[in-house]
């Protein structure tokens, strides 16, 4: 790279600042575009949307547009944009990373409204959607036809598909069937200068750079999801899961490793330690066995026969791993069941503390046994306690941090911890997030992870579809101040929250 392209755009070198926008000017702005009816600015009208899923950090939006259609969605960007104010896109607000939470002088715009199903087509085996449908609701749509939306987060229930595609949202069944990326055809938006735009196609392949790929994961920077393509896959004939519990923790990573090294590629593959199964246990009454240091879920899915041959593959590989029990689901409610119980462990870990961080690193699969021994470290040296559930076929952490924010400095201790095992993930080859994207929440460990030219590269390509900077700003990558924040403050593990967000 030459020294003029390593140079950083302006807006890499310091934070914009947006502190002399005028409210009533965007307001009227805003109302010349919408309904009353779409548009929110008194304080306890924003209440619900200061933050998404990770509430710990909130902040108040100076307004909220809630369009019901494309063009209103346009409207309100290009009012934005002529006004110089940030605009947030926000879906169902489940997010994990604090990738909606409002802009204190920006926009928040909902997607909720955008909620049809546009059509769905059994034989090419695609639906057109909204991004604020649910998840679930497209599965539940397709049904009849004897298909499914494969990616399926355990927020699916109330997890919309626009956020999916912002945070290229992945799921217990991502190792056989992929995440978000893999299962969406095309997508619709809207660019910072009000533009509508389409990337991606109904074809397998689409002429071009891949801006399908990039618009994957980019939390609301690049465009403004509209409509989005679907795949729909065929149900599967039979699905059967293997519950194998282990005496160590060690033994369950390498465990996982094994299944992958002997070729088998399961539908699903999750890991769960034994303070999560108990939390689990006592919540949904899974049949978990509590005495297990460790449990695995290794689901097959296909023929009767392509089951039966590799569900007594499995059992074979784990039990030469060192399984202490291992068990077949017998029936489609026992199975349910098996997976009830990992579904509900970020509820199951609401119930036993008054809060927790769900964090989101990837790691090599053969490193799972030893993140596990330095999270459990890492325990006692913030002395608080974590349970943890992975999945474990793609090396995706979810450790939850338990903590009371509340009680004299265990919020900050979380974050230390939170900080450390991201910083681990990368030490041991992996990265700081999986499929809960950066947000503001790993802000600043994108500073540990990537160096300035790489960072440069990213605002280059931010700077090509937002040259502004007005697209979700604060979020995902670092400014270069930021960054010598994040030197300067850096206590190994240590979180940078944003100076203008409010902690509760």
């Amino acid at each position: 790279m030459t020294a003029e392209a390593a140079m950083l755009p302006e807006n890499a070198v310091k934070d914009a600042d947006f502190s002399a926008i005028d409210k009533a000017r965007v307001i009227e702005a805003l109302s010349r575009v919408l309904p009353k009816t779409c548009l929110m600015h008194v304080d306890e009208d924003l209440r619900p949307y200061e933050c998404d899923g990770l509430s710990v950090y909130r902040q108040l939006p100076l307004a909220v547009a809630l369009p019901h259609t494309e063009a209103q969605v346009a409207a309100v960007i290009a009012a934005c944009r002529a006004l110089g104010v940030p605009v947030v896109a926000r879906g169902a607000g489940t997010g994990l990373s604090g990738g909606a939470l409002p802009h204190a002088h920006g926009v928040l715009l909902s997607l909720a409204r955008l909620n049809r199903i546009v059509s769905l087509d059994p034989v090419a085996r695609t639906a057109v959607v909204q991004p604020g449908v649910r998840n679930l609701a497209i599965s539940e749509a397709a049904a009849p036809h004897g298909l499914y939306y494969a990616p399926d987060p355990s927020s699916q229930i109330a997890c919309s598909i626009g956020g999916n595609v912002a945070e290229n949202a992945g799921g217990v069944h991502c190792l056989k069937y992929g995440l978000t990326v893999h299962n969406v055809l095309r997508v619709r938006g809207v660019t910072i200068d009000g533009e509508i735009v389409e990337v991606g196609n109904a074809a397998l392949d689409a002429p071009g750079y891949d801006l399908l790929a990039l618009m994957h994961g980019s939390e609301g920077m690049l465009a403004v999801i509209t409509e989005i393509t679907v795949k729909l896959t065929p149900k599967p004939q039979l699905a059967q899961c293997v519950l194998a519990a282990f005496d160590d923790v060690v033994k369950a990573g390498e465990a996982v490793a094994s299944v992958i090294a002997a070729g088998i590629i399961p539908a699903g593959l999750e890991m769960m330690d034994q303070p999560a199964t108990a939390a689990v246990e006592e919540f949904v009454h899974a049949g978990y066995p509590l005495d297990a240091k460790a449990i695995l879920l290794c689901e097959s899915d296909g023929t009767p026969e392509e089951v039966a041959e590799e569900v007594g593959r499995v059992c074979e590989v784990l039990s030469a791993a060192g399984a202490t029990e291992v068990r077949v689901s017998q029936t489609e409610e026992e199975r349910l069941r098996f997976w009830a119980g990992r579904k509900a462990a970020f509820p199951a870990a609401g119930r036993i503390s008054a809060d927790y961080f769900c964090m989101d690193g990837t790691i090599p699969r053969r490193r799972l046994g030893e993140m596990l021994l330095a999270i459990q470290a890492m325990e006692r040296k913030y002395q608080l306690r974590c349970i943890n559930v992975f999945h474990a076929g793609d090396g995706n952490l979810h450790p939850l941090i338990l903590f009371d924010a509340n009680v004299g400095d265990e919020l900050a201790r979380a974050e230390a911890f939170g900080g450390e095992i991201l910083e681990l993930s990368v030490s041991l080859g992996g990265t700081i997030t999986g499929e809960h994207g950066v947000g503001v929440e790993k802000v600043g460990h994108m500073c540990a992870q990537f160096s300035d030219l790489e960072r440069n590269t990213f605002f280059r390509v931010k700077a090509a579809f937002d040259p502004d900077g007005l697209l979700n700003p604060g979020k995902a990558v670092p400014t270069l101040n930021r960054c010598a924040e994040f030197g300067h403050m850096h206590v190994k593990g240590g979180q940078l929250p944003h100076p203008d967000i409010e902690r509760f």
